[in-house]
């Protein structure tokens, strides 16, 4: 378990993560030169779906990760769901390692 000082918080909402991957994705297409028909054909993804995305941020998790192999960043979600077991609560990120001396 990571000690109290090594653990990061961040609050971000579904809405702000959503509008992040979208930019993120549209901005890595406009860093490779292609066009929205251009990462369409490429990934076999629709073009009013992926216009639907860059607008909206709607998309189906199959669409998606087409996109990001289609654009070089599946390795991104290798990580996601990282195996070590993540405190669930500020409770007990509190309770963890109370024996370990506090930093001097």
């Amino acid at each position: 378990m990571l000690p109290f000082r090594d653990i990061i918080i961040t609050f971000i909402t579904l809405e702000e993560m959503t509008e992040y991957i979208r930019s993120s994705l549209r901005n890595t297409r406009l860093g490779k030169n292609l066009t929205q028909e251009g990462l369409a054909e490429r990934s076999d993804v629709s073009l009013g779906t992926l216009k639907k995305f860059e607008s909206t941020g709607q998309i189906s998790l199959e669409s998606l990760l087409k996109l990001c192999l289609a654009l070089d960043l599946l390795d991104n979600f290798e990580n996601l769901f990282d195996k070590k077991e993540q405190p669930k609560s500020l409770d007990d990120i509190l309770s963890q390692d109370k024996t370990r001396r506090p930093c001097k």
